[in-house]
């Protein structure tokens, strides 16, 4: 059977759905999911947004997101982006919790239109979702209350730089929750890490040429992860991007072929996966300085 997607393109479609009021705000609303009445077909559902959301929720029943399955016994946040499809079983009930949604239009020629793509969390998948302590929570809602009191009252000229502020302090502050979710996960966090590390070093041990160069996907779905989450997992324990080790881990390789054969570099540009010589050049000086021929004259 097809998969059938049903897009919610406005927030007034959110209200819609909800089987709520019309929104006060065009760009930017808070639903409490407990007093709602969620008009859903029969069966398994899939949603597509064009918006942004933030989902705090404790409910009886399952979600799928992206490739999990993912069940909220316990308060969590979830983000997802504009264009992300969700689905919901149809007995799903909410028994706590809250979803902020807002429209990329809010951010335009804004410091947070700038870097909203720096919050990564909005690609994460559902089981790398965050789980915030009663304490956290309570510093999110008094960000909340900020928000809605401003699109709720009448609007003036400082309402939309006022919202905006508000939910620009709400994204740090679910960056600084990620950050302890990460180190207080310690065990788990460094035993990926070290997964990731045996990896790098397996797949130029084998045939590269055969497989070509190693990319962020290809290391993240060997870890049952998404890209965007294993290089800020990273990024927190090493201080590099998975990129970055990639790149590391092709100068090292070159630098034990240039040292210790003769063979031409355009060979060796091979072995590693790269097609082009040119590019292999280019990214060994990026990372040492030199070109591939001025390392091999100098050592």
């Amino acid at each position: 059977m097809e998969k059938k997607i049903i897009d919610i393109k406005s927030i007034g479609d959110v209200h819609r759905f909800y089987g709520i009021e019309k929104p006060r705000h065009p760009l930017i609303t808070i639903v409490d999911l407990t007093r709602t009445n969620p008009v859903r077909p029969e069966g398994e559902a899939y949603y597509r947004t064009s918006f942004y959301t933030i989902m705090c929720k404790r409910f009886d029943g399952v979600m799928r997101y992206g490739r999990s399955y993912y069940d909220f016994a316990e308060g969590t946040l979830m983000f997802t982006a504009p264009q992300q499809v969700i689905s919901t079983s149809s007995d799903l009930q909410v028994t706590e919790g809250w979803g902020l949604f807002f429209h990329p239009d809010l951010l335009n020629s804004t410091e947070l239109g700038r870097k909203i793509h720096d919050y990564s969390f909005f690609h994460y998948d559902a089981d790398e979702a965050l789980h915030i302590s009663d304490k956290e929570k309570e510093i999110l809602q008094d960000c909340l209350g900020k928000i809605r009191g401003e699109y709720a009252q009448n609007i003036d000229k400082h309402t939309h730089g006022l919202i905006v502020d508000n939910l620009q302090l709400m994204l740090n502050y679910c960056n600084r929750f990620y950050d302890r979710q990460f180190f207080t996960r310690s065990k788990v966090s460094n035993d990926l890490v070290q997964q990731f590390e045996r990896l790098l070093r397996d797949y130029f041990a084998s045939a590269a040429p055969e497989k070509g160069l190693p990319t962020v996907r290809y290391f993240a779905s060997h870890l049952h992860l998404t890209p965007h989450y294993l290089s800020d997992l990273l990024s927190k324990y090493t201080g590099k991007t998975t990129l970055e080790h990639i790149h590391l881990q092709i100068a090292d390789k070159a630098k034990s072929l240039l040292w210790g054969t003769e063979k031409p570099i355009s060979e060796i540009a091979y072995e590693l996966g790269f097609e082009h010589p040119s590019h292999f050049t280019r990214l060994f000086k990026s990372q040492t300085g030199k070109s591939p021929r001025e390392f091999r004259s100098q050592n």
